[in-house]
């Protein structure tokens, strides 16, 4: 079970989850924040959280999704207000491990080339159809 803070000392070293996600600009919004808590894809020092209410302090180790990455993030600080980058950046240090690097023999320097007629189809094709699609609309009207 959670504890809650009880003095004022306490109180001003932790804050609501939600709100300092928000703060430390993870997410774009306080309510994506919420959503992301409550939904239990977050996890406070391991544990499974479902309350966007819940209390963390510095020290606190956080992991959860954030884009295409699972981030694991150290806080460090509480913060007093949603801040300009380096003032969110100050509030916790990123522990992700990074993925390996590609080595330069791996990397495609020149662009894909596609076959002609896959794709988008150009402004030529796209008069052809609709010069094709006004021919059998005509054909089926006689034919009626």
């Amino acid at each position: 079970m959670t504890e809650t803070p009880t003095s004022t000392e306490e109180l001003q070293s932790a804050q609501r989850l939600d709100r300092w996600l928000w703060f430390a600009r993870f997410f774009k919004t306080r309510t994506l924040a919420t959503n992301t808590v409550t939904t239990g894809k977050v996890r406070v020092n391991g544990e499974r959280v479902s309350r966007a209410a819940r209390a963390i302090k510095p020290g606190d180790v956080l992991t959860f999704p954030a884009g295409s990455e699972i981030r694991v993030i150290k806080v460090l600080g509480i913060g007093p207000r949603r801040g300009p980058a380096p003032e969110a950046q100050a509030l916790y240090e990123d522990q992700t491990p990074r993925a390996p690097q590609s080595s330069p023999k791996t990397t495609k320097t020149t662009p894909e080339t596609r076959e002609a007629g896959s794709g988008r189809p150009t402004k030529r094709d796209r008069r052809q159809t609709d010069a094709f699609k006004t021919q059998t609309d005509a054909f089926k009207t006689l034919s009626d």
